[in-house]
Order: C-alpha cells, then structure tokens, then sequence
C-alpha cells in the first residue's frame, strides 16, 4: 500500500509574533494551511481547516481521496461560518489548504490558495501544486513573466481560500505517486524565498528530519518575513498501518479549532 513516511516543521519566524500556519502529517495524509495575511483569526481558520481534513482522513480510511478532499474543504467552510456567527470578530477569516491524500492505491492533491506542493522523482523537481493568486492569473494570461511574477508586491494576493463566506471549489488533481517519490508541501513563507533549485538541493538529503530543517532554516535565513511551514514526505510500499500523525502550527492548540466536536463521521464521503 502506498504510504507517507514523514518528518514536518512549522516556524513562527523572525518577523511575525504569532503562527497562522498549521498542518498535519500522517501515513496517508499530508497537508497545509496558511491563514490569510490580513484577515482576522488566521490562526482559527488555518487550524480549523487542517483539523477537519484530518479528522475525516483519519475517520474515513480507504474513502476515494478526491472526493474526500472536496467534501472535507467544503465541511471547513461550514465551520469557519459557523465560528463567525458566533463570534463576528472572526469575520473574514481566511486560509489556504493544500493537502495530498491516499487510500494506499490512488492518491489526489486538493489546493485552494497558493500553499505549494511539489515532488522530486528521480532527482527531478516539479510543482504538483497551482498558485490562485492574481499574479499567477496574470502569468498564465500572457500579462506578466514569471520573474516579473516573483517580485511582484502583489504575488501574495489569493483570488481563492477557505473562509465563511463562499463555498470552496478546490482545483482536484489525481496523482500518480510510486515508491521512490518525494513530496513537500510548504506554506508560501518557505516558497516565496526559495527557488526551485534551492528546493530541490533542501530535499536531496536522504534524511527528511535533515531536509525539513534545512529547508526551513533555509527560508528563516533568506529572508522570509512569514510564518514557515513544510512537510517532507517520503512514498512507500509497506502493509497497511493505523492512521495516526502530527499536528502542525496554529492546529496544535485545539483553542484554535471552531468547534471539534462538530466534526462527525460522513454517512458518505
């Protein structure tokens, strides 16, 4: 059965006082999310959103990932609205989610925001991963360069995330992972300091503890002025074991969390 084999980080940083990224990582769930720059409650978002995909991972092993993905960013929605009417402090509210699940035979990555995954195969780095984000609108558009993009002071602006206002539509995409693969997913306070070469020179150490940390120590010494967030996940072929994982960031306080006990089995994933 396909597997994560992982080693993960979530950094405050130098700059910020509080961490509004959170995540979790676990045999068959990898995922990240970045509470939106700005808004009010990112933490509460950021660790409401990962709670919920990993509660319904974990309540709902061998479920089809993709339709598990969308079903679960469309429960956090729920939550974050409900966290708002109770307390209207929270209004606007908004994160990022960027999450990679298998049922040990297929596996789909769900992105709403601009959270990034990539994968090293082969030695080979690729990003699996879609920014929403207006300058990334305005790349794929012909409008700007993709360096133009990269300096741009707009580039963290998100055209789509988790809040309490619109149901989420999460990009859905089926992954063909095998034994060998690599993965990181990271918050855009890591992605926004690091090219792609210097990833994938951070994920060439066969120890993940030792990529993880060199990744993120990294991004802290680029410069980064974020929250840094990264999870550094290995593919594997081994029997079938109990879910369990680690939580990440602003999720391991479950003060952060809307409500926990809202989070119920789905009579269908």
């Amino acid at each position: 059965m396909l597997q994560f084999r992982f080693a993960a980080r979530s950094e405050t940083g130098r700059v910020r006082t509080d961490n509004e990224d959170a995540g979790f990582a676990g045999p068959y769930l990898l995922c990240v999310a970045d509470g939106v720059g700005g808004a009010e409650a990112g933490e509460v978002a950021a660790a409401t959103t990962a709670y919920v995909v990993s509660a319904r991972a974990l309540a709902h092993p061998g479920h089809e990932p993709a339709r598990l993905l969308d079903a679960a960013a469309r429960e956090a929605h729920a939550q974050l609205a409900a966290g708002i009417a109770a307390d209207p402090r929270r209004t606007g509210m908004a994160t990022t989610l960027t999450a990679v699940l298998t049922d040990g035979i297929h596996a789909a990555l769900a992105q709403v925001g601009d959270s990034r995954a990539y994968l090293l195969r082969d030695g080979e780095l690729s990003q699996l991963s879609h920014d929403q984000t207006l300058v990334q609108s305005m790349v794929d558009s012909g409008q700007l360069s993709a360096e133009e993009a990269a300096a741009s002071p707009y580039r963290n602006v998100v055209l789509h995330a988790v809040d309490g206002e619109h149901p989420p539509d999460p990009d859905v995409l089926l992954l063909a992972l095998r034994p060998g693969d690599r993965l990181l997913l990271c918050s855009d306070g890591l992605s926004d300091v690091l090219s792609p070469a210097m990833i994938a020179r951070g994920l060439a150490p066969d120890s993940r503890t030792m990529a993880v940390d060199r990744l993120v120590l990294a991004a802290l010494d680029g410069g980064s002025r974020d929250n840094v967030t990264a999870i550094v996940a290995d593919v594997v072929d081994a029997p079938a074991i109990a879910a369990d994982g680690m939580v990440l960031g602003a999720a391991s306080a479950l003060a952060n969390v809307v409500d926990p006990a809202a989070v119920r089995p789905l009579r269908s994933a």
